[in-house]
C-alpha cells in the first residue's frame, strides 16, 4: 500500500498548537462533566443509574441522552476517564469537520442502537461513546491512507487493540452491547466521513499533474536506458 505524503509547507504553527489546545480544552471539559456527576451521585445519593438504557422501554429511551453521562462507581469511570481524552483529543484536532457530524451521531447512534438489541438491563457508562470514537479513528486512517492518519490508526490500535475484545459477550457485568452498537456507529461514521478534512498532499517535480505517484520517475528511465547499453557495448 503507498502512502500519500501530505505537506505541512504551509502550516501555520501557531495556528495548529492553538487548534490543539482547544480540542484538548473540550475533552477536559467532557471528562470533568462525567466526574461532576459521578461525585454528585456519589455523595448524594441521587440514583442517577434510573436515567441510563434500558432497551425497548419507552421509560429507557432518556438513557440514549444520559447513559453515556452516567458511571456506577469510580472503577468504572477511570477505565473510561483515559480513553476519553485521548480518543476525543484526536478526533477533534485531526478531523475538525468530520468530528462535527461524526461526534453527535456516535453518541446518540450508539446508545439507540443498543436500546434495539441489549440485554434488558441498565445500561450505563461513555464506553459505548468511547468504542465508536477509537473505531471512527482506526477505520479513517486505513481509507484516507495519508501518513499521518495512517499514524494515528497506528496509535490506536497499539494504544487499545485489547479494547476489542470488550465486544464481545466475555466479561460479566459490562455492557459489551452498548460497546458493538459504539463500535459499529463509528465504522459507519467514518465511512460517511471519509472525504472530509482533506489535506494537501506533496507531489513532486516527477509526478504527473494528476498525482499519480505511481508512475516511474524520469530520471530512473534514463540511468536504466544507459544501463541497458553499456551492457550491450559489453557484450
Amino acid at each position: 500500500m503507498q502512502l500519500a505524503r501530505p505537506d505541512f509547507s504551509g502550516l501555520n504553527t501557531q495556528q495548529e498548537r492553538q487548534r490543539f489546545k482547544q480540542s484538548l480544552r473540550i475533552a477536559l471539559l467532557a471528562a470533568g462533566l462525567l466526574w461532576l456527576l459521578t461525585i454528585l451521585d456519589q455523595f448524594l445519593n441521587l440514583h442517577i443509574v434510573r436515567l441510563g438504557l434500558y432497551p425497548r422501554q419507552l421509560s429507557g429511551l432518556s438513557g440514549v441522552l444520559f447513559a453515556p453521562l452516567i458511571h456506577s462507581g469510580w472503577a468504572h469511570l477511570l477505565n473510561n476517564t483515559l480513553p476519553l481524552l485521548v480518543g476525543l483529543t484526536t478526533i477533534l484536532y485531526i478531523y475538525p469537520q468530520a468530528s462535527r457530524r461524526a461526534l453527535p451521531l456516535i453518541y446518540f447512534g450508539s446508545s439507540a442502537l443498543a436500546w434495539v438489541f441489549a440485554r434488558p438491563s441498565y445500561h450505563i457508562g461513555a464506553s459505548g461513546f468511547v468504542f465508536g470514537v477509537l473505531a471512527f479513528l482506526f477505520l479513517s486512517g486505513l481509507l484516507r491512507r495519508d501518513a499521518r492518519t495512517i499514524a494515528v490508526s497506528l496509535m490506536v490500535w497499539f494504544l487499545y487493540a485489547p479494547m476489542i475484545w470488550g465486544v464481545l459477550p466475555i466479561k460479566e457485568g459490562t455492557s459489551w452491547e452498548m460497546h458493538l452498537a459504539g463500535a459499529i456507529t463509528g465504522v459507519i461514521m467514518a465511512i460517511l466521513c471519509r472525504k472530509l478534512d482533506a489535506i494537501k498532499l506533496k507531489q513532486y517535480s516527477w509526478e504527473g499533474e494528476d498525482g499519480n505517484d505511481d508512475e516511474v520517475p524520469d530520471w530512473y528511465l534514463e540511468a536504466n536506458n544507459a544501463h541497458k547499453k553499456n551492457q550491450s557495448g559489453e557484450e
